[in-house]
């Protein structure tokens, strides 16, 4: 949620989400544990570049293919441990998250982000947002 939501109002909302997929056993599809993932299979090959190391580089198509338990495009769950130190904000929305029946966000590169109930919803914001 820390690293999913830029805005504090989203996080309660981005909580759902997720919530809501792992209630349905759905994969949570997160972008920042795939960047974690990718950072981190980077980072153990190319450690000596530390200074202009991109923790959280752009993600592309290939990328979901990552052998990482921390890829939840690939492996359905929780991923086993935490990418990022939440703030009081991530912590309190995944206590209290909204309730919703989303089940997909994207979100804009100045971090506004739209929800929908349904795949097809959810390509329609892809498409009117993302490109």
């Amino acid at each position: 949620v820390e690293r999913e939501a830029k805005h504090d109002a989203d996080r309660p909302l981005v909580a759902s989400v997720l919530k809501n997929r792992l209630k349905i056993g759905m994969a949570l599809q997160v972008d920042a544990t795939l960047q974690y993932a990718k950072a981190n299979s980077v980072f153990s090959i190319q450690y000596s570049v530390l200074k202009d190391f991109d923790w959280w580089p752009q993600i592309t198509s290939a990328d979901k293919s990552i052998n990482s338990t921390y890829n939840t495009y690939k492996y359905p769950g929780l991923p086993p441990g935490p990418i990022a130190n939440p703030g009081i904000e991530a912590i309190e929305a995944v206590l209290n998250p909204a309730k919703t029946d989303y089940l997909y966000y994207v979100s804009e590169p100045d971090g506004t982000t739209h929800y929908a109930r349904t795949l097809e919803e959810h390509n329609t914001n892809i498409a009117k947002y993302l490109q």
